[in-house]
């Protein structure tokens, strides 16, 4: 049984296609997420952390082939007080001045990054394989299924006792506000988590083509249908959170 991490969970007020990928995932199935055309216009391929396995990392690298990522709430990242990529470099200023150029972010697509550290979970040992990422991403996503009921100390010394870094397996945060604050991956995935009573951290990876830039979405649509997966639009996930959150 999924613990929920947060009580406001009424499934039956959410659309069919919502509701069913949340059952998906809970299974340990395999969701496709298209974002927007006006935003990266990539299909991320997506699974529930603490269902990981080495054949589903595979799965994410053969079938996605961009970054392998785990995303979690903006409330788990401040409980463990994880700081973002960009403000680790800022305060690297004063011994290292390059990295004050290279933390000027300049995305076409959003204001900011929302990559944070990176980890290998400690009982790897290089951090990359399937086997190795398939367990650092299960880790993760046990450590956000218990922390509702750990306090913020004890959450914090399981998290550097299990985690080490810099590793293999890059941490983005969610947005505090999620959909209503910003409209990325990190947040659509997060939102659907949160709205279906899972809990709050995925995995996924950006769909490539074999074009040189993005699996399309009605390709990714078509993988999706091959497959027997659920494939949702972003937009179907935004209308779905106003609703809810409301």
């Amino acid at each position: 049984m999924l613990a929920l991490s947060h009580g406001r969970n009424r499934p039956a007020t959410l659309p069919v296609a919502v509701q069913e990928a949340g059952a998906a995932l809970a299974r340990g199935e395999p969701v496709l997420l298209f974002d927007a055309p006006d935003r990266e216009g990539e299909t991320d391929l997506v699974i529930l952390s603490e269902l990981a396995t080495p054949e589903l990392i595979r799965l994410l690298r053969r079938d996605g082939g961009g970054v392998l990522f785990t995303a979690i709430s903006a409330e788990l990242r401040e409980q463990l007080g994880l700081p973002f990529v960009a403000e680790m470099l800022e305060l690297s200023e004063s011994k290292f001045p390059v990295t004050r150029e290279l933390r000027h972010e300049t995305l076409r697509y959003d204001r900011r990054s929302s990559f944070g550290v990176s980890v290998n979970h400690r009982s790897t040992f290089t951090g990359v394989t399937d086997n190795d990422r398939a367990r650092t991403v299960r880790a993760l996503g046990e450590l956000a299924r218990a922390a509702p009921r750990l306090d913020p100390e004890t959450l914090r010394l399981r998290f550097t006792s299990e985690f080490a870094s810099p590793g293999h397996v890059p941490i983005l945060y969610a947005a505090p506000r999620l959909l209503a604050e910003r409209k990325g991956h990190t947040e659509l995935t997060i939102s659907l988590a949160r709205m279906t009573g899972l809990s709050e951290c995925v995995t996924g990876c950006e769909m490539l083509g074999d074009s040189g830039g993005a699996r399309s979405p009605e390709a990714a649509a078509r993988y999706a249908a091959e497959h027997g997966w659920r494939f949702l639009d972003g937009e179907t996930v935004r209308e779905a959170w106003d609703r809810w959150a409301a």
